[in-house]
């Protein structure tokens, strides 16, 4: 990663964070500890510290230039609030070329439209500049907002995993989805 990613939608600016950024991504996870703990992992305290937010961008930053991960923060037009964000996670080359997507949207900011704004353009760029040939996104069945976005998304349904992953301190069911890129 030569240069720095910058996107943009009608409502937002997508891009890595800087280290000097910490602050602003310190607010979002305290603002939204709340609201995104059910769809999390279990935090430590050092998660909504300044010194762990700006370990959490030195190592955002790290993936990304090795091509391991993408931390995008979604932020307001004029980058003083962090509204969301999404990582583009898990990369793997080869003849798979396909990576994970995780996000999540501030509580503010919730059922506006702006997550799939966001998420729209993370796609177009992974299979874009990044290359992939398929993104695989999973939600807990509980989540149908997150289902929905992901179906109009354009991601299809590919399986079903019992107890996938440990969210909030215990191990949840996942639908399993994934979007791969056209033939062309």
């Amino acid at each position: 990663m030569s240069e720095p990613v910058r996107m943009r939608t009608a409502r937002t600016v997508i891009r890595l964070l800087d280290v000097e950024e910490a602050e602003l991504l310190r607010r979002y996870r305290v603002e939204n500890r709340e609201h995104l703990a059910p769809w999390e992992p279990l935090r430590t305290e050092s998660h909504y510290s300044l010194d762990g937010c700006r370990q959490a961008i030195e190592a955002g930053l790290e993936a990304a230039r090795a091509d391991r991960g993408y931390p995008f923060a979604v932020l307001t037009p004029d980058a003083t609030e962090m509204i969301g964000s999404f990582t583009l996670a898990n990369v793997v080359r080869g003849v798979f070329q396909a990576c994970h997507l995780g996000y999540g949207i501030g509580a503010r900011h919730e059922g506006k439209g702006v997550m799939f704004e966001a998420l729209d353009a993370a796609v177009r760029y992974a299979f874009g500049p990044l290359d992939f040939h398929r993104v695989m996104a999973n939600y807990m069945p509980r989540n149908e907002r997150s289902g929905r976005l992901l179906e109009r998304l354009g991601f299809e349904k590919e399986g079903y995993a019992k107890r996938y992953l440990k969210i909030d301190g215990l191990w949840e069911d996942h639908v399993l989805t994934a979007k791969v890129r056209a033939q062309g």
